[in-house]
């Protein structure tokens, strides 16, 4: 079970999402220093507030800032951006444990990661949309994982609230929906499809945070 979750925690495991996405597509060299800048900048403003914990929070915002200096060569900031993501998780394991903490920073990560990816795609609609569909996957996974995990650990127990319970899965399933929907958007094949497959996502960011949040207040209590 969960032992607390505070601000601190939930920002830091999007934080780490946000920055293990990054690393991918820095990775998948498809998009210039831009892209870098306003990803790592996303995670950065996210994790700060972890940051004043100190620790592993302090030391992603460290790797954070390194992968932003180094955003005009791709795979030193895709290593830097990834060690970020690792020492972000390493903030939030002791808190909501190892998986919790991973099936949290996939959700937030990969639906973050597509909304912004969504949007660099609307500056540069020449650019592969495999890319999209791949971090679309990672966010319905997420989803899903983080789903069951909250099921299986007890988050419907009958101590819980009925409100707060179904609100949850509510939360949670639309988000898989609405991530389902980015995946069927981006079949299309004219410019209209990335943009409807941005704004899903950016609904998506919304959704699958409150239902990260609130799983883990549920298990919590």
């Amino acid at each position: 079970m969960i032992e607390s979750l505070s601000p601190s925690i939930l920002l830091a495991m999007w934080a780490a999402g946000i920055a293990g996405g990054a690393a991918f597509v820095a990775w998948w060299r498809i998009v210039g220093p831009g892209y870098l800048w306003t990803a790592g900048g996303a995670a950065l403003l996210t994790g700060l507030f972890a940051t004043f914990s100190g620790g592993w929070a302090a030391a992603g915002t460290a790797f954070l800032v390194i992968g932003l200096l180094l955003a005009r060569r791709p795979v030193p900031a895709a290593l830097a951006y990834g060690l970020a993501g690792l020492a972000y998780l390493g903030h939030a394991v002791p808190s909501v444990g190892p998986v919790l903490a991973v099936t949290g920073a996939l959700a937030l990560g990969g639906t973050t990661c597509e909304m912004l990816l969504g949007h660099w795609y609307l500056i540069d609609p020449k650019l592969p949309r495999w890319a999209l569909r791949r971090l679309d996957s990672v966010g319905i996974g997420g989803l899903l994982i983080d789903l069951g995990v909250g099921l299986t650990l007890g988050a419907m127990a009958a101590g819980a609230s009925f409100v707060l319970t179904w609100t949850w899965l509510g939360l949670g399933g639309m988000s898989v929906l609405l991530m389902v929907g980015v995946w069927f958007s981006l079949k299309e094949k004219g410019y209209e499809g990335v943009m409807a497959a941005t704004g899903l996502s950016y609904l998506a960011v919304l959704t699958s945070l409150g239902a990260v949040a609130l799983g883990r207040l549920l298990l919590a209590a």
